[in-house]
């Protein structure tokens, strides 16, 4: 009895500690534009919140659209929140449907990958 409470015990550890782990990447929380938005009128910046803090360094973000690639700066942290990203654009987006790729590597160091799109209207 001792050695099956022993196991239990060991596998509820083990488990809760496997989904703290998979908790702990930085994820795309939010966005402006926002993710699967519309938004009136030129777009030329993004600002992406993460669910944790971002190492822009090792990070990197595209947009692409009707023109195909759209020139964008370096990705910069808001100086007073780490898990917020923002990328300027190196023109105003015009109408039609922008796709934007990140790769955000978090302060755990472990990389996460999503895409998301907008349109511009």
């Amino acid at each position: 009895m001792q050695r099956v409470l022993k196991l239990l015990m060991s596998t509820f550890l083990a488990s809760t500690l496997v989904a703290t782990a998979a908790f702990a990447h930085a994820f795309l929380d939010h966005a402006i534009p926002s993710v699967g938005g519309t938004v009136h009128g030129p777009v030329s910046e993004l600002r992406m919140w993460y669910t944790q803090g971002v190492v822009v360094a090792f990070s990197a973000f595209t947009v692409s659209g009707p023109g195909g690639a759209v020139p964008a700066s370096k990705p910069v942290n808001n100086p007073s929140n780490q898990q917020e990203v923002i990328v300027h654009l190196g023109r105003p987006l015009g109408p039609g449907t922008y796709t934007v790729n990140w790769r955000a590597l978090s302060v755990d160091t472990h990389t996460t990958t999503g895409t998301f799109r907008f349109t511009v209207s």
